[in-house]
């Protein structure tokens, strides 16, 4: 299993918050499926303020989406609607790796209880 991390900010509008929050609260069929064929076994999205993180965790061996046409322009579609909310963090390097605007973070921490 790989584990990435990653984070976003959102824009500064209480409404755009709402509207963000709410569609995933109500997420389109195809981005379950998307992420589904794409190998990911388990996503969650945490909030505090402006500030989104995202884990993602994925088979070892997951190489991308095959997906329908009209699947992966739904996800587009998607993709654009959440950019109206998302804002890059301030302060990253030009050369920080990222996944759209979200970007990917550094583990430096692990506990596991055998």
């Amino acid at each position: 299993m790989r584990r990435y991390a990653q984070t976003i900010l959102l824009k500064d509008d209480p409404e755009l918050i709402r509207q963000y929050v709410d569609y995933h609260a109500h997420p389109w069929p195809e981005i379950a499926e998307g992420m589904r064929n794409s190998g990911v076994q388990r996503a969650y999205i945490y909030r505090v303020g402006l500030v989104m993180f995202m884990i993602v965790e994925t088979d070892e061996d997951a190489k991308g989406p095959g997906l329908s046409e009209a699947t992966q322009a739904r996800l587009n579609e998607w993709d654009v609607l959440m950019q109206g909310f998302q804002e890059v963090m301030p302060g990253l390097p030009a050369d920080a790796p990222r996944n759209g605007k979200w970007t990917l973070m550094e583990e430096i921490y692990t506990f596991e209880q055998n």
